[in-house]
């Protein structure tokens, strides 16, 4: 079995939230854990994978704005902010410089837990290189 990183990013590219979910299940399942807690954000950025009805509803109800374009299968397509939408960068962007980590990239780790661990270290790792004096 596979798995798959869910992260939840703020405007800094910074992790807030990380989960893990099994590869074959789809991304839209992680969006609850997620958001779940969190205070009430402007936008909410995904891409096509986290189109759905429920998940716009459920960032509606959590008091934001979902920006997802609609997959191109769907009849009704809505429109987005294209400003606001480039802003997806930094979820890709954290999960670049998550692959610099050998151990998250080359998944050593069998158990799941243990690999959401390194996850979790790499993000902490990550966090701080912004909080690093460079005096």
């Amino acid at each position: 079995m596979s798995t798959k990183i869910n992260a939840l990013v703020d405007q800094d590219g910074l992790p807030l939230r990380i989960t893990l979910s099994a590869g074959q299940a789809s991304d839209k399942a992680a969006v609850g854990a997620l958001i779940d807690g969190l205070p009430p954000a402007r936008a909410l950025v995904a891409d096509r994978g986290y189109d759905a009805r429920a998940v716009i509803d459920l960032v509606r109800l959590h008091g934001g704005c979902a920006h997802i374009p609609t997959q191109r299968d769907r009849r009704i397509q809505r429109s987005i902010d294209p400003a606001i939408y480039r802003r997806r960068n930094a979820v890709e962007r954290y999960f670049c410089k998550l692959k610099h980590f050998r151990r998250v990239a080359t998944r050593f780790d069998k158990l799941a837990r243990n690999f959401l661990a390194a996850v979790m270290l790499a993000s902490t790792r990550i966090r701080l290189r912004t909080y690093e004096s460079t005096t």
